[in-house]
C-alpha cells in the first residue's frame, strides 16, 4: 500500500493483534459482507450538511496486492464526476476473521481545512471522516462488521489513531433499502452504534449516531452519520451510486443459541437406568455475555445431584463453540465413567449437566448459520479429540415441531453419531432440538449401554 501525504494509521490495534491470534482466517469469499474479487469497483456518493454540501463522488477499487483474507480497498475522486467536490484519494485495509471484518489500516490525502479536528492537537493528527469508508471505520475497527450476523448481536469496538474512539453497535435485522446502484429496492443488514469520542478539538463532530446498511455480496450500500450536537448538527449521508457486484441472499439470522445476559431457564434430565426415583432439575442462566462470548451458570433445583456449573461459549463465523467448562457435584446417581483412557481419571469429563451432554464430543454445537444438510466430523489431530477423544459425524437434519413442557416450538434438529472407544456410556447417538430466540430445548443421548438421556425445557 502506498504512502499518502495526509491521514495515516498507526498500525494494528493491539485489540486486533489479540483477536487475530485467537481467530481463524475465514476463507476469502466472491460473496459475503465485503466481497473483493480483483475486478470489483464501487461508486460512492457522500456529503456532509454542514462541511460537504457539494456530493463528491469516490471510485473504489480491489488493491492488486490484496491476497486471501487480507485486502485493501484504494478510493479516488479523480475520474469521478464531481469536478467541483472535495478531491481526495486513500485506501483501507481489512481482514476476514471468523469473528468478522477487521480494519488493519487506513491512509489517505488530508481532509480539507474546513473540517473539525478529529484529535486532542492539530499536529501529526491521523484522524479523518472525509470519505465514505473513514465514516465506516470510524470507531470500529475491531471488528467494522462482527460476524456471524444473527438477531440480537451486539458488540464494541474502537478505533482512531490513538484508539480513542469507541463504538457499541447493534445489528437491528433486515429491511429493504433502495439505492442508485439497483433498479430494484435490495435486502439490508441494518447495523447502527453508538459512536463516542473525547478529547478531540473538533468535538463533538465525532461522536453521534451512525447507521450502515449492508448488503450481501455487495458490501455497505449506505452509512448515515448523526453527528452529536445541537440544532443543525451535521450529518454525513454515503450512498452507493454504481458496482459490479450482484446483490445476494443474506444467510438467515435466526439464533439458535442466544447467550444474552439474564436469558434463563429450568431443564429436567431423565435416565431410567440411573435417575431411578427422581429426575435431575437444574436451572441455568448467562451471566456474562461480550462480544459473541458468554458464560452459563447452571444450578440443582432438585434431583440425585448437587450441582454448581460454569460454561463458556463463543459464537463466529465456524459456529457456537464450548471453549470451557467447569463443574462440580455430589451425587446420590452413579453414573457409569467416561474416557479417554489417554487422561488421567482426575482430568476426564463428566455428565453433570444437560451442557454436559449437549457439548460432549467436539465442536461446534452447531453451525453458525445452519442448514438441513450440513455435516462436520471429530478432528483426530484437534483439541477436542485430547479432551473427549470421541470420533464421530454431526448433521443438520432440519426444521421439524417438538413439544416440551416449556411449549411447543419450531425447532432446528441437529444429530450426531458418536464413539468413545471402550466406554459405552460415552458413546451413540444424540439428537439436540434448539428454537431460535430460545436455546436447547430437548436432547435424546441413547448412549451405547442402552440407557437413555432425555432432557427437556420445563421453562
Amino acid at each position: 500500500m502506498g504512502t499518502l501525504n495526509g491521514v495515516r494509521g498507526r498500525g494494528l490495534l493491539a485489540a486486533v493483534v489479540a483477536a487475530l491470534a485467537l481467530g481463524i482466517a475465514a476463507p476469502a469469499s466472491a460473496g459475503g459482507w465485503l466481497p473483493h474479487p480483483a475486478d470489483a469497483t464501487w461508486t460512492y456518493q457522500w456529503t456532509d450538511s454542514v462541511y460537504n454540501t457539494t456530493p463528491t463522488n469516490e471510485i473504489v477499487t480491489v488493491d492488486k496486492k490484496s491476497a486471501g483474507s487480507s485486502f485493501t480497498l484504494d478510493w479516488a475522486t479523480a475520474n469521478a464526476g464531481t469536478p467541483d467536490g472535495l478531491q481526495s484519494s486513500g485506501s483501507v485495509s481489512f481482514q476476514e476473521t471468523n469473528f468478522g471484518i477487521v480494519n488493519t489500516d487506513w491512509t489517505s490525502t488530508p481532509p480539507p481545512t474546513a473540517f473539525p479536528i478529529l484529535c486532542a492537537s492539530l499536529s501529526s493528527c491521523g484522524n479523518s471522516l472525509a470519505s465514505a469508508y473513514y465514516n465506516l471505520i470510524w470507531g470500529a475497527r475491531a471488528p467494522t462488521l462482527f460476524e456471524p450476523v444473527l438477531q440480537g448481536t451486539s458488540w464494541s469496538s474502537t478505533g482512531g489513531a490513538q484508539n480513542d474512539v469507541t463504538s457499541s453497535n447493534d445489528y437491528l435485522g433486515t429491511e429493504s433499502i433502495t439505492v442508485p446502484a439497483f433498479t430494484q429496492p435490495v435486502l439490508a443488514a441494518k447495523i447502527q452504534s453508538q459512536v463516542t469520542q473525547a478529547g478531540a478539538l473538533g468535538d463533538p463532530y465525532g461522536s453521534g449516531v451512525r447507521t450502515v446498511w449492508w448488503v450481501y455480496g455487495v458490501g455497505p450500500v449506505k452509512i448515515l452519520f448523526q453527528h452529536a450536537g445541537g440544532a443543525g448538527a451535521p450529518v454525513t449521508t454515503v450512498v452507493l451510486q454504481s458496482t459490479n457486484q450482484v446483490p445476494q441472499t443474506p444467510p438467515a439470522d435466526s439464533d439458535y443459541f442466544p447467550m444474552t445476559v439474564g436469558l434463563h431457564g429450568t431443564y429436567r434430565w431423565t435416565n431410567k437406568r440411573y435417575f431411578k426415583n427422581k429426575s435431575e432439575v437444574e436451572k441455568f442462566n448467562v451471566d456474562q455475555a461480550s462480544n459473541g462470548t458468554s458464560v452459563l451458570k447452571v444450578s440443582s433445583v432438585s434431583g440425585p445431584m448437587k450441582v454448581a456449573g460454569a460454561y463458556q461459549f463463543t459464537t463466529r463465523v465456524d459456529g457456537v463453540t464450548s471453549v470451557a467448562s467447569a463443574a462440580k457435584a455430589a451425587s446420590l446417581a452413579k453414573l457409569p465413567p467416561l474416557g479417554p483412557r489417554a487422561l488421567p481419571v482426575a482430568k476426564r469429563r463428566h455428565f453433570f449437566t444437560p451442557f454436559d451432554l449437549m457439548t460432549f464430543g467436539f465442536n461446534p454445537v452447531i453451525p453458525a448459520y445452519p442448514a438441513a444438510g450440513d455435516t462436520w466430523s471429530a478432528d483426530p489431530n484437534g483439541r477436542d479429540f485430547a479432551v473427549y477423544g470421541v470420533t464421530g459425524t454431526s448433521r443438520v437434519v432440519g426444521i421439524q415441531t417438538v413439544k416440551v413442557p416449556a411449549g411447543t416450538f419450531q425447532a432446528l434438529v441437529v444429530s450426531s453419531d458418536l464413539t468413545q472407544p471402550g466406554f459405552k456410556f460415552g458413546s451413540g447417538t444424540r439428537a439436540m432440538w434448539f428454537v431460535a430466540g430460545k436455546g436447547l430445548v430437548k436432547l435424546v443421548f441413547r448412549h451405547g449401554d442402552g440407557s437413555t438421556s432425555t432432557v427437556e425445557l420445563l421453562k
